[in-house]
């Protein structure tokens, strides 16, 4: 998961839901739409604040910035139903939050599972978008070990979806060593984002990143600049496979030094600056 390098909003950021003609959606937002908007997708088990390190660096290049929390995420309601949540859904919710942000084309990036929530509204519908980023998002189901994590976790929530503090325990004595580093602030803060998100919604989105098809050509054929952004280092999409499904996009390629899943916390400023360029480069800036 995620972990936010702060938890407060800057002072230029405000948050909010935002209405849509599929429901309303907690959003961050930063900036005035100077050069362009972003809608910014996270990622499994995340949230908007996920990205709350980029909103003010992204505003002072001349963006407006709206991260989202998606169906079911954190403060983001939904039901307890499946069928809520598969890609498709997540996909109309997508293209719904782009024309509320409009009228302009907005780019769209989206973060590991994000990703794959955000390709499938770009082949279901490009026309809102300016550009499209894959953030540390990969052309297919994700690496084989994570798979097996994410079996482990889809089966617990399966059977004990309703005990979601007794998973969060488990969950944190697994990675003992890991939680470990976490301030009481961020421990505070991921134990209560994960409380709040829909169980469901975690078991439809698990599954799909352990079966997700290749859709890379279907996608190539979208006449729309891409960005593939990673970390150096990558345990659910291997920094290789994300390589050659840039060839294959002939997409933009940017590699975060230092840095793993998540850039976007992890080392906000670099891949600040790598999204503003991009966009930039969009619009002939």
């Amino acid at each position: 998961m995620s972990k936010p390098p702060r938890l407060t909003l800057p002072s230029a950021a405000r948050a909010y839901h935002l209405s849509t003609d599929r429901g309303s959606f907690a959003v961050h937002e930063a900036g005035e739409p100077v050069r362009g908007t972003a809608l910014l997708v996270p990622g499994f088990t995340g949230s908007k604040e996920d990205f709350i390190a980029l909103l003010e660096p992204l505003a002072a290049a001349g963006y407006r910035v709206v991260a989202v929390d998606g169906r079911g995420q954190y403060e983001t309601p939904g039901p307890r139903e499946e069928s809520a949540y598969g890609l498709e859904e997540l996909a109309r919710d997508v293209l719904a939050q782009a024309r509320a942000l409009g009228p302009d084309r907005v780019h769209l990036v989206g973060h590991s599972l994000g990703g794959l929530v955000s390709r499938a509204a770009v082949l279901r519908d490009a026309s809102p978008f300016a550009s499209l980023t894959l953030l540390s998002s990969g052309p297919a189901a994700i690496a084989e070990e994570q798979q097996a994590r994410t079996k482990l976790l889809v089966a617990a929530l399966e059977a004990m979806g309703d005990d979601m503090p007794g998973i969060w325990a488990a969950m944190r004595a697994h990675d003992a060593q890991d939680a470990a580093q976490d301030s009481p602030e961020l421990t505070h803060f991921l134990r209560e984002r994960w409380l709040a998100t829909v169980p469901e919604q975690l078991i439809v989105t698990g599954r799909a990143l352990i079966c997700e098809p290749d859709r890379v050509d279907e996608l190539a054929r979208v006449a729309l600049p891409k960005l593939v952004l990673s970390g150096a280092v990558d345990y659910a999409w291997p920094v290789p496979l994300m390589d050659a499904m840039a060839r294959r996009l002939d997409a933009r390629r940017v590699i975060v030094p230092e840095t793993e899943h998540s850039p976007n916390a992890e080392d906000p400023a670099t891949t600040a600056a790598a999204l503003a360029s991009f966009w930039d480069s969009t619009t002939g800036v």
